[in-house]
């Protein structure tokens, strides 16, 4: 016998949907009390994000306070222009929130903080779209570092591949990546089988302001080349 229409279950809970306007207000609320909080506000930018880093990050550095992502939130709260800018030059630090970039607000001095972020590298896997920092080329013949069931994969990733008496077996050179060039996905995932770590993350810090209205930036010309390639894109 086929099921009611009518009997239906019918939930009574109530799933409030999110406030995205009073997440950016608290957001903005928080970028400002921060300034009144810490003596310096570090503006810092990463390289080959991996949040699993940056978690490990904040957890490194639990007595300063990070902010990530929201750009356009933080310059808020920040100030824009100097008419509007929430403390004496804050609105320095705006016109540096672009791309992968965020604040750090901290007691600690310059020094301890360049210290920490110099030291503060990890190697990963490349990934689609990463620039190549090196050329990878395999050579015709057997490569033993593959198990055989690996073999159709690797085919499907573009490499001219076969099975002789058990061992994976390269028919002719093959060029994996060329230094300077974009990777593309197949590219990636065969590094990655080689064990090539070509990503580092790691951040640097283009600006500093303190909460006595002083500020001072760093690499300027590395920011000059930032901004031009936002530009074009």
């Amino acid at each position: 016998m086929p099921k009611s229409k009518r009997n239906r279950l019918v939930s009574l809970t109530v799933t409030k949907k999110k406030n995205f306007s009073n997440l950016k207000e608290r957001l903005v609320k928080d970028v400002q009390e921060c300034a009144d909080k810490y003596k310096r506000c570090f503006v810092f930018r990463v390289e080959n994000m991996r949040n699993a880093k940056l978690k490990e990050l904040r957890n490194d550095l639990r007595q300063s306070r990070f902010f990530f992502g929201k750009n356009k939130v933080m310059s808020i709260g920040l100030g824009r222009t100097k008419s509007d800018e929430y403390r004496e030059n804050l609105h320095c630090i705006t016109r540096l929130l672009s791309g992968q970039c965020g604040l750090l607000f901290s007691n600690q001095n310059q020094d301890e903080i360049f210290k920490f972020f110099d030291t503060y590298r990890h190697r990963d896997y490349a990934r689609t779209g990463d620039t190549a920092t090196e050329t990878v080329e395999l050579y015709e013949g057997p490569l033993e570092q593959f198990a055989h069931n690996l073999e159709p994969y690797l085919r499907q990733l573009g490499m001219p591949t076969t099975l002789q008496k058990g061992v994976v077996t390269l028919l002719k050179d093959f060029q994996v990546c060329q230094k300077g060039q974009p990777l593309t996905s197949e590219q990636a995932r065969i590094l990655k089988l080689l064990d090539n770590q070509m990503a580092e993350f790691h951040m640097t810090i283009d600006a500093m302001w303190c909460n006595d209205g002083k500020f001072e930036i760093f690499n300027r010309q590395k920011l000059i080349a930032k901004s031009n390639d936002d530009d074009d894109e």
